[in-house]
């Protein structure tokens, strides 16, 4: 058994568990709110935007063993760069307003507490615990986008009534990554140091709780929006 197929099975649990999950499963099928759809975006973007400075960092991180690695990073840095404004092309798209979201100029505009908590992960994990962790990122972020992203923005697009172009970034991902996944694979079954593989798998875990928790704060503000104010009793 390879590692890459070592990584899945051992995740498996936690992927399902990210798969289960109603928003994602509601956004299979299309049945999300323009509302819903703008605060994915939001969120999307403010860990989107540190894609490209995670790689870089990790890549400064990794040891002269890595030198492969720090190539490859390279490549991924060119396919990422600047896919933070494919999100906020989709927000102005689908009526929202982008620079308010670059520039977090509202609370609803601003990364929540479980976008920030990821992102803060992210980086601990290259700075102070292991570089090759963020690559427990990488997995969950390339391979929920694989199984989800390209369904989801065709449902999302036909119940919403909104233009291929507010989709940018869902239709992107869910194509791109299919090599991105590939690519992936082959990099991972050449990390051959079992504690280098262990601390893969442990951040990727991490990871698919992490951005599960994003995807439930976005359902449970589309729940706070939908529920009727209380009525007090004089």
């Amino acid at each position: 058994m390879t590692f890459y197929q070592q990584l899945l099975r051992a995740t498996e649990q936690e992927r399902n568990a990210l798969m289960a999950l109603p928003l994602i499963v509601q956004g299979a099928h299309g049945n999300i709110t323009l509302d819903t759809y703008r605060t994915f975006l939001t969120q999307a973007y403010h860990h989107v935007k540190h894609t490209t400075p995670l790689l870089m960092a990790c890549g400064g991180r990794l040891s002269g063993e890595y030198e492969w690695l720090r190539t490859a990073i390279g490549e991924y840095i060119e396919e990422e760069m600047g896919h933070q404004e494919w999100v906020l092309n989709d927000i102005a798209a689908c009526g929202g307003d982008k620079e308010s979201v670059r520039h977090s100029a509202t609370l609803a505009d601003a990364a929540c507490h479980e976008t920030e908590v990821m992102v803060a992960y992210a980086y601990d994990m290259i700075h102070r615990v292991n570089p090759l962790g963020f690559f427990g990122m990488v997995l969950v972020l390339e391979g929920t986008s694989t199984a989800v992203a390209t369904q989801a923005g065709e449902k999302i697009m036909q119940s919403l009534n909104l233009p291929k172009k507010a989709f940018s970034y869902l239709f992107s991902h869910g194509s791109l990554d299919l090599s991105h996944v590939t690519f992936y694979e082959g990099l991972m079954n050449q990390v051959t140091n079992p504690a280098d593989q262990q601390i893969i798998i442990h951040a990727a875990k991490r990871f698919y709780r992490l951005y599960g928790d994003i995807f439930k704060y976005v359902a449970a503000q589309a729940t706070l929006r939908n529920t009727p104010a209380a009525v007090v009793e004089e």
